[in-house]
């Protein structure tokens, strides 16, 4: 139930941003979180997914230490992000490393997405999570003067603050910017997900992330938590083609494993004795969108998280890790306008402060992160067009050695980004007082 005499805050979505969210706000005694999913079961949908420093500092913050057991988060010995090995002689051509300090605790961790979820589940109370809640559509009344969000099951509920955190296709973003979008890049994943006995007897085994890189395509090797390991194979074709392989496919549908194993049949033996273990695939076509104009919708009461907000097509293995930030400024938005000790609910336009100090905070990052994701993927098409020239050893060496440096993005310091927001957003407050009384 809802408690009208708090400041009520709905979280559309269950998964990493929405539960972030819910923790982060869940200690002040004046606000009431429910968190809406539109799934039956509480039940993480994808494979693997990797929390750079960013991600595993934020889940630190949020108390969500059970999340950085090694148990379920599974951490390169070498302590390096990434290995990128040659897709012939499996020999390490380079790696990524930490540019800042990092503690052992807060490494680029690697997840099965559902020990993660639960990990976060673990601290919401149940009782504010609401199954087959399938967003519609949300109006406001202004007798109560609270935002009514209808559900495709018919039922309502009323908030005063609206987080839409419901994924790349988000019912929420789409209410209010209809012209939103989301286009497929061309990129297909194959992800695994399967015990570790089932490649345990292959030699050599990495034991470790690793990346190889090929002319054509990827293929992405990783122990998980709790005897799990990964494997992720991948398809790049040309979206505007009219004949183009997995086109119409759709996100976590059933795959071929015979379909990888002819993808990867010129490669190492390594890699097809590993490519030949696997038990099963399945695809996701990776989609993309471009920035939005503002997070800030429905009159200054509604806002996005997670790939609601920026649908990047996790590039850069980023999108856990930035639904954490999102998260973790959302609320300290919300706090910085409504602490614990405030004898009042915000006003109207203190909530909108709010959620202009949180789009100040993210969406600048976010949106440069989408920009080099849709330049990068221009370049992923051009580089692996049938028509181009084939690469020669040493341009593909070249290329994985001058790749992009992603340490702005695992290492990028929210907090600081923040304060930042907080002290741009006062300063034009002051410019705008000043000229008020001119």
């Amino acid at each position: 139930m809802t408690d009208s005499s708090k400041l009520q805050v709905a979280i559309i979505g269950a998964g990493i941003a929405g539960l972030g969210a819910a923790i982060a706000l869940k200690h002040h005694p004046a606000i009431d979180v429910q968190v809406y999913e539109k799934a039956s079961e509480l039940r993480e949908i994808g494979a693997s997914i990797a929390l750079g420093p960013n991600g595993m500092r934020t889940l630190d913050r949020l108390g969500v230490q059970n999340a950085l057991d090694d148990e379920i988060a599974f951490r390169n010995k070498s302590k390096y992000p990434m290995i990128y090995r040659h897709w012939k002689t499996n020999e390490i051509v380079s790696t990524d490393s930490h540019v800042g300090k990092v503690e052992y605790r807060h490494l680029t961790s690697r997840f099965y997405r559902a020990h993660l979820q639960e990990a976060l589940a673990k601290h919401v109370d149940p009782s504010k999570i609401h199954l087959s809640k399938a967003f519609q559509s949300v109006k406001f009344d202004s007798a109560t003067q609270k935002q009514i969000i209808t559900f495709t099951d018919g039922t309502t509920a009323t908030a005063d603050i609206i987080l839409g955190a419901d994924g790349i296709h988000s019912p929420v973003r789409t209410f209010f910017v209809p012209t939103s979008s989301t286009a497929w890049t061309g990129w297909v994943a194959f992800r695994s997900v399967f015990p570790v006995s089932h490649v345990a007897h292959i030699k050599d085994l990495p034991d470790e992330a690793n990346h190889f890189w090929g002319p054509d395509r990827t293929f992405f090797v990783s122990k998980l938590g709790r005897d799990l390991f990964t494997v992720v194979g991948s398809y790049q074709a040309d979206p505007n083609a009219p004949d183009a392989p997995y086109k119409d496919s759709t996100w976590n549908s059933d795959g071929n494993v015979d379909t990888i194993r002819e993808f990867y049949k010129d490669w190492s033996p390594l890699v097809r004795q590993i490519v030949d273990a696997v038990p099963h695939t399945r695809v996701y076509p990776n989609s993309s969108a471009h920035p939005l104009e503002t997070w800030i919708l429905g009159d200054g009461k509604v806002t996005l998280a997670g790939d609601a907000a920026h649908a990047h097509g996790g590039a850069f293995a980023a999108g856990g890790s930035l639904a954490l930030d999102d998260a973790w400024a959302f609320a300290s938005s919300i706090l910085h306008v409504f602490p614990v000790d405030a004898k009042k609910k915000p006003t109207d336009a203190e909530i909108q402060k709010a959620l202009r100090i949180y789009e100040r905070t993210r969406k600048p990052h976010t949106d440069r992160l989408m920009k080099v994701v849709h330049e990068n993927n221009l370049k992923k098409i051009a580089q692996y067009s049938p028509d181009r020239k084939p690469e020669t050893d040493e341009q593909l060496r070249a290329r994985i050695k001058n790749r992009a440096d992603p340490s702005w993005i695992h290492e990028h310091d929210v907090q600081a980004a923040f304060a930042q927001a907080v002290a741009a957003e006062s300063a034009s407050q002051a410019t705008t007082n000043g000229q008020a009384r001119l």
